[in-house]
This record gives C-alpha cells, structure tokens and sequence, in this order.
C-alpha cells in the first residue's frame, strides 16, 4: 500500500515537473535567447539599418526586406535554442525595435508629406475667396437699405 501511496505521488510529481516546464518553454527562453537575438539579429539589422538613409525608415518598399530578415532570425535562433516562437521576449524585442526605427512612421508605413501644391493650392484659396466675397456681398447689402422695414 505504501508503494501505491509513493508510485502516486511520483506520477503526481512528474506531472506536475511536465507541466511546470511546458509554461517555462512557453514564456520563453530566458537570458540566452536575449543575448542570442541581440548578438546574431539585430547586429545585423542595425547594421543595414544605418546604411539606408534615414529618411527611408518609414518606406515600407525599402525596409521590408530588413524586416523580415530580422523576424526570420528571431525564428531560427528560438528553433536553434529549443524554445517557442513567437513568445515574450520576441514581443518584446520587437516593440523596442519599432520604438527605436519605426517610431515616426504612420500606421500605413507610408512617408507622411504634405500634398502637392497643385492640390493643396485650391484648398487654401476657395476657402479664402469665399470668406472675401461673403463679406463684400455683406457690406454692398447693408449699404442697400431701400424696402427692409
């Protein structure tokens, strides 16, 4: 009966050392995927980061190539240590990614520029001419006064 007793409680441990090891693969890697992405990915990224132009950042054309270079590296070194893709530190690593590079850029990862004047033009001055001539036909009414009561 003792041994039923301590069989049970092995199986009831082991379980619970499964389980405990699946939630600790699934959060991530620990210290050396951190330094592993650091080292091996994004080296590399700021590196072709920083010889396009900075201008260029928020070109989507221009840096989708680097992006997913970046996130294919991200997969091969969790797949390398033995650890889930995308976890945590993945999140993580990318949010400071986009603080840092993608900051100024819009939602759309178009460049944001002001419209050219040919467009812009008329939007200015409608809006201006109308304001003129509401006025003058406000000033030539009130100078005509004849039949108001």
């Amino acid at each position: 009966m003792r041994s039923q007793t301590g069989a049970a409680l092995q199986k009831h441990t082991l379980l619970w050392l499964i389980i405990v090891s699946q939630c600790v693969c699934a959060l991530g890697c620990g210290p050396q995927y951190d330094d592993a992405i650091e080292r091996f990915c994004l080296a590399k990224f700021r590196f072709d980061m920083e010889e396009l132009d900075q201008s260029n950042w928020c070109s989507w054309d221009d840096t989708v190539e680097l992006y997913g270079e970046l996130t294919n590296c991200t997969f091969l070194v969790a797949m390398n240590l033995n650890c889930y893709w995308p976890n945590r530190q993945v999140d993580e690593f990318f949010i400071q990614v986009h603080k840092h590079y993608f900051n100024e850029c819009s939602l759309s990862g178009r460049l944001l520029r002001d419209p050219p004047n040919r467009i812009l033009g008329p939007f200015i001055a409608v809006p201006i001419l109308v304001t003129l001539l509401m006025t003058a036909l406000v000033v030539w009414r009130s100078k005509r006064s004849e039949g108001i009561v």
